[in-house]
């Protein structure tokens, strides 16, 4: 605070910049605890040996690399050996489950949007063109 005499008649503009001030620090403290409450999302794009694959799954040796060459495991294998990534074995293993997770409804409608990706007939366009009322 400034060094200088406060009349009565001051008192106002003081109490309005201190409330100033703890209002702003109160939006600084709130906006923080915010921040620091966020999960923080960790990576799962690490790139994995067979062994660490194996350790993780808990597939057996021969099994595992059955489906590395046949290509059912995601997998790819650059030069000599096979690069796993974590999140990708995940996702082959929830997809390979006998009784599949239910996906929310932003997933369902991401698949079935995904799924239909083909070029409608021009040949259709007309029709319709044809066939509305004008």
């Amino acid at each position: 605070m400034e060094k200088e005499i406060l009349t009565f008649n001051d008192l106002p503009q003081v109490v309005a910049q201190l409330r100033d001030e703890v209002m702003g620090m109160r939006a600084m403290l709130t906006r923080q605890q915010a921040e620091s409450s966020k999960p923080v999302k960790e990576n799962r794009h690490k790139p994995m040996t067979v062994d660490e694959a194996i350790e993780y799954t808990h597939i057996p040796r021969g099994t595992m690399y059955m489906k590395l060459e046949d290509g059912t495991i995601p997998a790819a294998k650059p030069g000599r050996r096979w690069i796993l990534y974590q999140d990708e074995l995940d996702k082959w293993l929830e997809t390979t489950r006998r009784n599949v997770v239910p996906l929310t409804s932003d997933e369902e409608n991401a698949a079935i949007l995904a799924s239909h990706k083909r070029k409608p007939d021009k040949h259709d366009w007309q029709v319709e063109a044809e066939n509305t009322p004008t």
